[in-house]
């Protein structure tokens, strides 16, 4: 079996440092023997933070990022010396990235662009020292602060696909195939279902040096959307896409059953994936002629855009990336 470099879903444990602790200390040397507070404070513990990396395609890297841990802060010391600062951990990430807490969900960060830094889990504070307590009317404080702790927790990064266009349909629908044909990229292509285990980017040239990135995601299949087949791992990749092209076969046998099956499972995962622009793209139609043409419009929703194309003919693909093209640079 061909091993896939993918990798798209990372689960570490995950700790910042602690902050050092002030320090409680008088100054005494051979000309003072009863001097004030000269405690230091405590350094801060190192943070956790994540930094965008256009150059990066996958979480490949981070595979064996089983526990991540930050320095904890120094303690402060004498003559208010200030402790150092734990040292920060940097987790290199690609765009499209974001960053959950395991046991609640709760979203920590989304990377978007490159070079972002957020800091994910913060060091915890350091201590202040006793020098900092000192008052006219206590002149020799013994109170100093503890560090502060860091945070811990089980934590999930997850990459999201940052692609313009989003192929969306069953397994074998073509879209592999498609992909090929309008880029440079090279996805494996077999006769069987779920060829495409992982998602594949290409870039589409278009007219006057532009283009614009498409993505072949897994193939959905009904009860996506419970987890069945890739579930959830197919679906979150199509919430970064602008646009949704749904390609449905020639020869599938119900045209309209086949997109309304793909469209409830996308509204069963997240009701917002609805808000996009669709277009339907009917593949493998040299075998059409225009009176099939003709009853397949008939199946298909009136108020979407619909394509006939053929990527072994390669007939309608100029067409297929006006539309997509218009579709994506449409004014908002």
């Amino acid at each position: 079996m061909e091993k896939s470099n993918f990798i798209d879903y990372i689960r570490i444990f995950a700790k910042s440092g602690h902050g050092g602790a002030g320090s409680r200390h008088f100054m005494r040397n051979k000309l003072t023997a009863m001097g004030g507070p000269d405690g230091g404070d405590g350094g801060r513990g190192g943070h956790i933070i994540l930094r965008g990396n256009k150059q990066l395609w996958t979480l490949l890297h981070l595979r064996y990022y089983k526990n991540v841990l930050a320095d904890d802060g120094e303690n402060g010391s004498k003559n208010n010396c200030t402790g150092r600062e734990g040292k920060d951990v940097i987790i290199e990430v690609p765009l499209g990235t974001v960053a959950k807490d395991e046991e609640t969900g709760k979203v920590d960060a989304e990377i978007l662009e490159d070079g972002q830094e957020v800091i994910w889990l913060k060091g915890g504070r350091g201590g202040l020292g006793n020098s900092n307590f000192a008052t006219p009317t206590n002149q020799a404080p013994e109170h100093h602060q503890p560090g502060e702790e860091g945070v811990e927790g089980w934590k999930v990064i997850e990459l999201k696909v940052l692609a313009d266009v989003g192929l969306v349909g069953f397994p074998n629908a073509g879209k592999s195939t498609l992909l090929s044909v309008i880029t440079a990229a090279r996805p494996k292509i077999a006769d069987y279902a779920f060829t495409t285990l992982t998602p594949q980017l290409g870039m589409v040239e278009y007219r006057d040096g532009r283009s614009f990135c498409i993505a072949d995601l897994p193939g959905i299949i009904e009860g996506a959307a419970e987890g069945k087949g890739l579930g959830h791992r197919f679906l979150r990749h199509i919430e970064r896409n602008a646009c949704l092209l749904f390609l449905i076969p020639a020869d599938s046998k119900g045209h309209r059953k086949e997109f309304d099956i793909l469209h409830n499972e996308l509204e069963e995962y997240n009701p917002e994936l609805l808000q996009k622009d669709f277009i339907i793209a009917i593949s493998k139609s040299d075998m059409l002629d225009d009176e099939l043409k003709e009853e397949i419009t008939k199946e298909l929703p009136d108020n979407i855009p619909h394509i006939f194309i053929s990527s072994v003919t390669q007939k309608g693909l100029t067409e297929l990336k006006d539309l997509l093209w218009n579709t994506l640079n449409k004014p908002v």
